[in-house]
């Protein structure tokens, strides 16, 4: 019982921490239509160098309203919690027009 209720709690927790790591940017009006284009952003030393380059003004495609969202998803918590050993993040970049 008490590793179903650890386990829960690190869910829980995964998810708080990866909504507290969000940045929006809304250019132009913002997105009409609902086309996500989504890539993820490595880094190296623990986010100090990048280490792949994710340009968000080819995913938006020459669309000129759309957003640009950043965030640490459950998912880049979950393949950091493996990385950082070697200082490696990641971060996942969407642009929705």
């Amino acid at each position: 019982m008490l590793k179903n209720g650890l386990a829960l709690a690190l869910v829980v927790m995964m998810a708080v921490a990866a909504g507290c790591a969000t940045n929006i940017h809304k250019i132009g009006s913002g997105p009409a239509q609902n086309q996500v284009v989504e890539q993820r952003q490595w880094y190296v030393l623990f986010g100090l160098v990048p280490i792949n380059n994710v340009d968000t003004q080819v995913m938006a495609g020459g669309a000129t309203n759309y957003e640009i969202k950043t965030q640490a998803s459950v998912l880049d918590v979950i393949i950091n919690i493996f990385t950082n050993y070697v200082t490696v993040s990641s971060r996942t970049v969407t642009v929705t027009k």
